[in-house]
């Protein structure tokens, strides 16, 4: 799992860093992962080897949101190593109607001195306070409702002066981009909903409108089916055993979580709540990424179980 792929612009506060690579480790990661043995396939592929067994490990690679970096600095690495992967678009942030709150989060805590908003007071007026503001704030937030947690994003983005339609605009892909992207021949247009939700947190005709209109969107810009779907967050208070069942009678043939963990013959069996190896921005680490690669990191972290 992947989001941002860019170079890195070196600052003091960057809470969402975790979410970012460069480009050199990417390439870096292809190679360790071809190196180990690992046979790199696109999803459709991967979901052959699962129900018929795999000779030989496999790597499916999956880049989450619809950044444009993906087509930027990915691509090129990823057409140099022949490498298929998997786009998981969605669909407001092409259309520029839809909110990344995080990023939202860090750019006004970046520009305020002092955040006042919501019950909290917090300093922020060198790194190390912006740091355990953003803290403070994201905990509190995402333990609440979609709705609080947006409304509260959007009162400071308003208190730091910020447009939050042109973050979007300045970090996605439009839909003409997501189309071209659409024709690459390494390329599969996954969905990843309409507005990006915690889906656990909505109730199930909201879930389901996201799930189901954005990929009937999806379709209908790029001209083929899109059965491939990304759980937003994708933890268990963000995708549980509604929504996983939900993928199945909405019609789609995978769906991958962000809950940590290798594929085994048993995913067979749930295909909609497939796990996923995070390539996380704070540890960019090629013998960190061996050690989770062989396994070892999630037997422990769930328990010896191999379908969690």
């Amino acid at each position: 799992m992947f989001h941002q792929v860019r170079p890195w612009a070196e600052r003091g506060f960057a809470p969402n860093r975790l979410l970012e690579i460069t480009p050199d480790f990417l390439d870096a990661v292809i190679v360790r992962l071809k190196a180990l043995g690992f046979v790199i396939v696109d999803i459709d592929r991967a979901l052959t080897m699962i129900g018929e067994g795999a000779e030989k490990p496999f790597a499916v690679l999956t880049f989450d949101d619809g950044y444009k970096d993906t087509r930027d600095f990915a691509l090129p690495i990823l057409e140099k190593h022949s490498a298929p992967f998997t786009m998981y678009a969605t669909t407001g942030f092409a259309e520029r109607t839809a909110r990344l709150w995080w990023v939202e989060l860090e750019e006004a805590i970046a520009r305020l001195p002092h955040i006042r908003i919501a019950g909290f007071d917090l300093p922020a007026a060198n790194a190390a306070e912006k740091n355990a503001a953003f803290a403070t704030l994201y905990a509190n937030l995402i333990a609440g409702s979609e709705k609080r947690l947006l409304a509260t994003v959007a009162d400071l983005v308003r208190a730091a002066g910020i447009d939050a339609r042109s973050i979007p605009d300045n970090l996605c892909l439009d839909w003409a981009g997501i189309e071209a992207m659409s024709r690459h021949e390494l390329c599969t247009i996954g969905v990843h909903t309409l507005t990006h939700p915690r889906l656990g947190k909505l109730d199930e005709a909201e879930m389901r409108r996201e799930l189901a209109d954005s990929r009937a969107s999806i379709e209908a810009h790029i001209g083929r089916p899109a059965v491939h779907l990304a759980y937003p967050v994708g933890n268990p208070i963000a995708a549980g055993g509604r929504e996983f069942q939900a993928a199945v009678e909405l019609g789609f043939k995978s769906a991958v979580t962000t809950r940590p963990g290798m594929i085994f013959p048993a995913h067979d069996a749930r295909r909609t709540a497939l796990p996923r190896l995070s390539i996380n921005g704070h540890w960019q680490s090629l013998d960190f990424v061996e050690i989770l690669l062989s396994g070892a990191p999630f037997a422990v972290w769930n328990r010896g179980r191999l379908v969690a």
